[in-house]
């Protein structure tokens, strides 16, 4: 039977929660939620919950590896925050190496964090003054 709410989601955890307690296994209500998910073919229950609630899935998860460029320069880090900014979605990422973002010699300006906002295709709405985007962020590791 495939999940059409919540609420059936949140039932099937508590069953599972009931089941496994009565042979002596005890699992906390987030990871029975978690294997819910991952029972019904998500990834994690947010992407569970995304899906039975309507909302658009991030291209991006938490503590994602990604690479990219970020006013022009290579980086590759991990996301450490992701939310929807309207039709987009506001990332930060936590570099593996720092970077420095400004081309000038004169000064620099090293980040050891970077902060966006892009499309679900990855890429930053906003433009440098040559015409490429602000941000542009991929996964490190194909997605199978």
């Amino acid at each position: 039977m495939t999940l059409q709410t919540l609420a059936e989601a949140k039932a099937q955890a508590k069953s599972l929660r009931q089941a496994l307690a009565a042979k002596g296994i005890q699992i906390n209500h987030a990871h029975a939620l978690e294997l819910i998910a991952q029972q019904n073919g998500a990834r994690d229950w947010n992407t569970l919950h995304a899906r039975l609630s309507g909302a658009e899935t991030p291209p991006f998860n938490i503590q994602e590896e990604v690479r990219g460029q970020y006013l022009g320069q290579d980086f590759t880090g991990r996301i450490v925050a992701i939310s929807k900014a309207g039709k987009s979605y506001r990332l930060s990422i936590q570099l593996e190496q720092p970077i420095d973002t400004v081309r000038f010699a004169s000064f620099s300006n090293i980040r050891r964090r970077i902060r966006g906002i892009i499309d679900r295709d990855g890429r930053s709405p906003h433009k440098t003054s040559d015409g490429t985007p602000q941000l542009i962020v991929e996964p490190l590791v194909r997605r199978s």
